[in-house]
């Protein structure tokens, strides 16, 4: 039987999606597992998947899996599942659970080949250790380069590198597109070439997008910041998850709907007097000077992988 797995969204999502191909694959060993992504580098190499297709690339697709085949359909998105909405559980447990698949807390997985890693190496060696830093996440060229709800204020995150800059060569991952810090040297870089840069950093400041989903992957503790979204769904526990100040304004919620605050970062939602609010930079500085970050158990701890 062919097993068709669809994982709509960015890249963090297709990252967790691997701990669903793993626990989709215990429960069906003998089974083809054929995934449908936006972001197919992120399943390259992984043993847990027979094939990888990608939206733009789907010809023949109806008579080769459907038309008279067997084949198993996992298409539904978890975003629209209660439990997701109610933060009843993980996001991987909900997709799990929405499948019908048992889920023993598998966490996700990246696996780099030993090729990659020397060859890309070369693009990031530093003379210093390397502070890797993601300030800003979602979809390129928004109308607003900088969303309350998701992102490091520039202020604070500017704050953190003036702390590091003579210790570290700090790299900052960034679009051309989002908001550049100075004294950070800023990298755009195909997403496999990012990862080998991980396994290289010695401290690690992220927000929640693909950075602290890859870093996961690769079993690299960092310090992620949560504002909107909070890590019991998208977090893990290798990281030292670090949320958010609480409020000091009443927000206006008339547009919320499924989630209390837009991802985006609405202005009307805006719970703060200030960006400087959501975060005290001291405590980001503080944590990432004595790099304190909790090591989960033996037997949730995810898989670095260099094949």
């Amino acid at each position: 039987m062919k097993i068709i797995f669809q994982v709509n969204g960015g890249i963090g999502k297709s990252i967790a999606a691997t701990a669903v191909c793993k626990a989709i694959k215990k429960q069906y060993p003998k089974d083809e597992l054929i995934v449908l992504t936006g972001y197919p580098d992120v399943f390259l190499q992984n043993p847990n998947v027979n094939r990888v297709l990608t939206f733009n690339n789907l010809n023949y697709f109806f008579p080769d899996f459907i038309e008279g085949k067997n084949s198993k359909l996992l298409l539904h998105d978890p975003y629209n599942e209660t439990d997701f909405i109610y933060q009843k559980g993980h996001l991987i447990k909900v997709w799990c659970d929405m499948f019908g698949i048992k889920y023993n807390g598998e966490q996700p997985e990246l696996f780099i080949t030993g090729k990659e890693k020397t060859s890309f190496a070369p693009m990031f060696a530093s003379p210093k250790p390397i502070l890797a830093i993601q300030t800003n996440g979602g979809v390129p060229n928004q109308g607003d380069k900088y969303s309350w709800a998701r992102d490091l204020s520039i202020a604070t995150a500017q704050k953190v590198v003036n702390a590091f800059a003579q210790e570290y060569n700090i790299v900052h991952i960034r679009r051309q597109d989002q908001l550049q810090l100075q004294n950070a040297y800023p990298v755009t870089a195909e997403f496999r070439q990012l990862t080998v840069l991980l396994m290289m950093s010695q401290k690690r400041l992220f927000i929640d997008s693909f950075a602290q989903h890859a870093a996961a992957a690769l079993g690299l503790p960092s310090h992620v910041c949560w504002i909107g979204n909070v890590p019991s769904q998208f977090g893990y526990e290798i990281h030292n998850n670090i949320i958010a100040n609480p409020p000091t304004q009443q927000p206006e919620m008339r547009n919320a709907v499924f989630n209390k605050y837009n991802i985006g970062g609405q202005a009307t939602e805006f719970p703060y007097n200030n960006e400087e609010e959501i975060f005290d930079a001291d405590v980001l500085i503080e944590a990432l000077r004595h790099n304190v970050v909790k090591e989960p158990a033996k037997s949730k701890k995810p898989e670095m992988s260099v094949v």
